[in-house]
């Protein structure tokens, strides 16, 4: 048995990854649609670029939960390295699809 297997780790969440998705969203939608490729393969690959970017914002508990979404509410700054950190993946994605 690993070491892992120990633990339950299904709270363990990466609130920047639900932050990522939904700047995704919103940037996308304002692009036309022939401007970038939305396949599966294309939008993980900005959400990975994009997650690199930015400070991970993990939580594992109810608590955690609340206390990140407060958190994230009212730190602009983070929330400003959400927005650059996807338009700059989206751009290189763009640049470079992955499904070619």
């Amino acid at each position: 048995m690993a070491f892992i297997d120990n633990y339950d780790l299904e709270n363990l969440k990466n609130e920047a990854e639900r932050l990522i998705f939904d700047e995704i969203s919103k940037q996308i939608e304002l692009l036309p649609k022939d401007e970038i490729c939305t396949c599966s393969e294309c939008v993980i690959d900005m959400a990975a670029i994009a997650l690199n970017a930015v400070k991970p914002f993990y939580r594992h508990s109810l608590l955690g939960t609340l206390y990140a979404l407060e958190a994230l509410n009212i730190d602009e700054e983070y929330a400003e390295s959400i927005r650059i950190a996807v338009t700059q993946a989206i751009e290189k994605v763009k640049k470079n699809p992955a499904h070619v």
